[in-house]
C-alpha cells in the first residue's frame, strides 16, 4: 500500500475542525473576554511580567510544552498498530488534551499569573497544593530519567550500512563491526559531537546576546553557524562513549546548567536548538507530503493488537499512558501557569495559545505515527523498540531517526544516513532542553516542599540553596536511569504526567465553580475523571510487571503514586462536598 497521506490530511482536518468547534466552545464556556486586562499588562514589569506578541509567545509556548514526548510516546506505542494510536491522538488532544491546557492558562491568567500549585491551594486547600507539589516531583524525576536513559542509548547507536544505504566502502561514517562480522555506522556519535560543540558554544552566545546585546538576526546567522559546524565536526571527529559513561556526562552538564544564571548556557542552548527543532517539523511534515505522493511503502499494521499486548500490556489502559504528549499532559500545566499566563497581552490570545498549541503538538505526535509506521520495515522496528534479546536496550529515538532518513531519501532523494543523523539531533534538541528546564524547575518544587515540611523561616540554609536542590534532583534521575531501563520508566512516566492533569483539572474545575462563571464544570471534570481511572488501573497493572522483575525503585514509585492517585480521589470528594459555599476571589473573576 501507499502510505496513508490522507492519514495526516485527515488528522489536520479533524484537529481544525475541533479548534473551530470545540475549542471556540471551550472559550466562550469559560468567559474569556477581550476586553479585561491581563496580569501581563496590570503588572508589567519587564521581568517575569511582560506582553507579548501571540505569535512569539506560541513559538515560546510551544517548543516549551512539545519537548521530545509527542515523539517518543508515540514510536512506541506503533507496536499496538497505527489506528488506535492515530485515534487516540486526535481525539484525546480535541476533547482532553487541549482542555486541560486552555482551561489551565484561562484560570491562570484570570488568578494574576499565579501557578497551578497555587491555584490548587487557593481552591483545594493545603492538601491539593501538597498534592500538586508531590506529583510534579515524582513526575519531573521520572520523565528526567527516562530522558536520561533514551538519551545514553541513542547517543551510542549504531546500524546496519546496508540498512543506512551505504555500502561497504563508504567514508561518510566511521564503522564498526559486530560479533557477526557486519559493518555497522556508527550514527550516534554524530550528534554526540554536535551536542558538546553546541553546549560549549552557548557561553559564549549567551554573552553576546545577553552581555553585548547582540542584535537577533546576527545571533540567529552565528546559531545556524554554529548548528551546521557542530554535524561537521560530528562526522570527521564523532564521540564514541558507553551509555553508562554518557548518563554520568549529561547529569554533570544537567547540575550545572541547572544551578547557573539561565543567560549563561539554558537560553543560548535553547537559542541554537530551536532552528533545528522548527526546520526538522516543517522538513518532516512536507517530506510526508512529498513521499506520499511519490508513493512510500507502509510496513506498519494499522491493528497489531495481540502483539501489542503481550508486549506491552492491555491496550486499555497501556496505549493511553503509553502516549501522555500528545493526547493528554500534566507538565503543560506547569508551563501554562509558570511563564506563558504571565506574557499574555489579552484574553482573546487565551484560546490561540491554550487550545490550538496542544491540537500542533498532536498534529506532530500523528506525523512521527505516520513517519515511523510507513518508513521502517515492521520487523526493525521491534527489534529497536522492543528486543527480543533481554541484553539489548530499547532505543526509540534510534527508529524515529532512522523512519525520519528513510523517508527523506524517498521524499527528497538525500542519503538515509543523512536524515537519520538529522532525526538524532532533532530529538536530542528536545530531550537536552527539557532535561535542563526540568531539573531547574525541580530544583524550585523541592524549595518548596520543604518549607510545607519544616514551615515557612525553618529551612536550613543548606536546604535552600540552589546547589543542594539540583543535587538531589540530579542524583535521583541518574540513579533511576543507572537501574532502569527506559521501556520500564516511561509507562510510569506516562501516568504521573497524567495524573498531574487529572490534579491540574480538578483544580480549575474547584476555580470555575466557585469563582469564575459558577457552572458546573462538566468539561473539566469528565476528561479529569478518564484520566484518574486509566492512570490508576495503569498502576495497578504496573506493579506486579516491576516485582516480577525485582524494578524496586519503579515499584516504590508506583506505590507512592497510588497513595497519591487515592489522595486526589479524597481530595476531590472533599471538594465536591464543600461546593455551594464558593469563596470571594481575590484577583476577580
Amino acid at each position: 500500500g501507499q502510505i496513508p497521506r490522507s492519514s495526516e490530511l485527515n488528522a489536520s482536518v479533524v484537529l481544525l475542525a475541533g479548534s473551530r468547534f470545540y475549542g471556540g466552545f471551550l472559550a466562550r464556556w469559560l468567559g474569556i473576554d477581550p476586553s479585561r486586562k491581563t496580569p501581563a499588562v496590570e503588572l508589567q514589569d519587564g521581568r517575569d511580567f511582560v506582553p507579548t506578541s501571540p505569535h512569539v509567545l506560541f513559538a515560546h509556548h510551544f517548543s516549551a510544552i512539545a519537548g521530545a514526548g509527542p515523539i517518543l510516546g508515540p514510536t512506541m506505542a506503533v507496536l499496538f498498530g497505527a489506528a488506535p494510536a492515530w485515534i487516540w491522538i486526535v481525539a484525546g488532544g480535541i476533547l482532553f488534551g487541549a482542555a486541560h491546557d486552555l482551561a489551565a492558562l484561562f484560570v491562570s491568567v484570570r488568578s494574576g499569573g499565579r501557578s497551578m500549585a497555587e491555584i490548587a491551594r487557593s481552591t483545594l486547600g493545603p492538601a491539593g497544593f501538597t498534592l500538586f507539589i508531590l506529583f510534579t516531583l515524582v513526575m519531573i524525576v521520572l520523565v528526567t530519567s527516562a530522558f536520561l536513559a533514551a538519551t545514553s542509548i541513542s547517543l551510542t547507536s549504531m546500524w546496519s550500512l546496508d540498512k543506512l544505504g551505504l555500502d561497504q566502502g563508504q567514508t561518510l561514517l566511521r564503522t564498526v563491526e559486530d560479533a557477526k562480522g557486519v559493518k555497522l555506522g556508527v550514527i550516534g556519535g554524530i550528534a554526540s559531537t554536535s551536542v558538546v560543540v553546541i553546549t560549549l558554544c552557548s557561553p559564549i552566545l549567551g554573552w553576546l546576546i545577553y552581555r553585548k546585546r547582540m542584535p537577533t538576526l546576527p545571533a540567529y546567522a552565528i546559531a545556524a553557524v554554529v548548528c551546521v559546524a557542530s554535524v561537521v565536526v560530528g562526522f570527521v571527529l564523532p564521540i564514541r562513549l558507553d551509555p553508562k559513561v554518557w548518563m554520568v556526562i549529561l547529569s554533570v552538564y544537567v547540575l550545572i546548567a541547572a544551578g547557573v544564571p539561565v543567560w549563561l548556557i539554558l537560553q543560548p542552548r535553547d537559542f541554537i536548538n530551536v532552528q533545528i527543532l522548527y526546520v526538522g517539523i516543517a522538513v518532516m511534515m512536507a517530506a510526508l507530503v512529498t513521499g506520499g505522493l511519490r508513493g512510500l511503502e507502509v510496513s506498519a499494521p494499522m491493528f497489531n493488537l495481540a502483539e501489542g499486548v503481550s508486549k506491552m500490556g492491555l491496550i486499555w489502559p497501556m496505549l493511553f499512558i503509553t502516549i501522555a504528549c500528545g493526547a493528554i499532559s500534566g507538565f503543560h500545566s506547569l508551563v501554562a501557569s509558570g511563564t506563558t499566563c504571565k506574557q499574555v497581552a489579552s484574553e482573546k490570545h487565551v484560546k490561540y495559545l491554550g487550545y490550538d498549541a496542544m491540537l500542533l503538538e498532536s498534529l506532530l505526535a500523528v506525523c512521527v505515527i505516520l513517519v515511523v509506521a510507513s518508513c521502517l520495515d515492521f520487523g526493525d522496528y521491534k527489534s529497536i523498540v522492543f528486543p527480543a534479546d533481554p541484553a539489548a536496550k530499547s532505543n526509540p529515538i534510534l527508529a524515529f531517526s532512522l523512519s525520519m532518513g528513510r523517508l527523506i531519501q524517498g521524499a527528497f532523494g538525500i542519503k538515509t544516513a543523512y536524515g537519520t543523523v538529522f532525526g538524532i539531533l532533532l530529538v536530542e534538541g528536545f530531550v537536552i532542553t527539557t532535561l535542563d528546564a526540568t531539573v531547574r524547575l525541580n530544583r524550585y518544587l523541592l524549595e518548596e516542599l520543604w518549607e510545607i515540611l519544616l514551615g515557612k523561616g525553618r529551612v536550613p540554609a543548606i536546604m535552600r540553596h540552589p546547589w543542594f536542590n539540583s543535587t538531589i534532583s540530579v542524583v535521583a534521575m541518574l540513579m533511576l536511569a543507572w537501574t532502569n531501563a527506559f521501556a520500564a520508566i516511561w509507562p510510569i512516566f506516562g501516568t504521573a504526567n497524567q495524573l498531574l492533569a487529572a490534579l491540574s483539572l480538578i483544580a480549575v474545575s474547584a476555580w470555575i465553580a466557585t469563582r469564575g462563571s459558577g457552572k458546573f464544570p462538566i468539561y473539566t471534570l469528565v476528561p479529569a475523571t478518564a484520566m484518574i481511572v486509566t492512570t490508576a488501573a495503569s498502576l495497578i497493572m504496573l506493579l506486579p510487571m516491576y516485582a516480577a522483575k525485582a524494578q524496586w525503585s519503579l515499584m516504590a514509585a508506583d506505590a507512592a503514586l497510588l497513595v497519591l492517585a487515592a489522595g486526589v480521589v479524597v481530595v476531590a470528594v472533599l471538594w465536591a462536598l464543600r461546593r455551594g459555599r464558593p469563596r470571594p476571589s481575590a484577583a476577580g473573576g
